[in-house]
């Protein structure tokens, strides 16, 4: 199978979100997030690549101290289809009694979502929140569910605002899907 031309995606694809509602929902989820962790002095775990356009926005919404770092674990490499969970890079902060906030781009089947909360875990952390900036809705029953959620997206494959299609287009400033086929 021939991987599309990026263009070619991008000219194929459907408009799911607009820039302004994803803004829009940053802010919201910032409001939500602040109030309930504003005491907290968590870390935030950027879950990477995906999560570092999100994780850049949503942290000029938050109005209290925290640490960041992050965390590299893939099911997709570049692929529209997941395979075995690749972990690259571990948290370096000491999470030990921590509170952490996981920030990751989106909740698709939640395997990767949940192996890296439970690595929290197991790294001692005290409490892990969890903040996505779309949820997949899908027909099965997930393992984990985030805490915070911007917007719903349907059971396609979604791309943009941090998320990519075979490797391209994260830095668009909207969501869009690949036709159905």
């Amino acid at each position: 199978m021939t991987t599309p031309q990026p263009q070619q995606l991008l000219e194929q694809a459907e408009l799911i979100y607009s820039s302004e509602l994803i803004v829009d929902t940053i802010s919201r989820l910032g409001d939500e997030i602040s109030s309930m962790l504003r005491n907290e002095n968590p870390v935030v775990l950027c879950v990477v690549s995906g999560g570092i356009v999100f994780t850049g926005q949503l942290l000029m919404r938050f109005d209290f101290p925290m640490e960041l770092d992050y965390v590299h674990a893939s099911r997709y490499q570049n692929a529209t289809v997941g395979r075995a969970l690749e972990w690259e890079v571990l948290p370096k902060l000491n999470l030990t009694n921590r509170t952490v906030l996981l920030v990751d781009d989106i909740l698709d089947q939640g395997i990767t979502l949940k192996a890296i909360r439970d690595k929290c875990f197991e790294l001692g952390a005290a409490k892990v929140f969890s903040v996505v900036l779309v949820e997949k809705l899908l027909d099965q029953k997930k393992p984990i569910s985030a805490d915070f959620v911007g917007l719903e997206v349907p059971d396609r494959y979604v791309f943009g605002y941090g998320m990519d299609v075979y490797g391209w287009w994260r830095n668009l400033p909207a969501i869009y899907a690949l036709k159905a086929s």
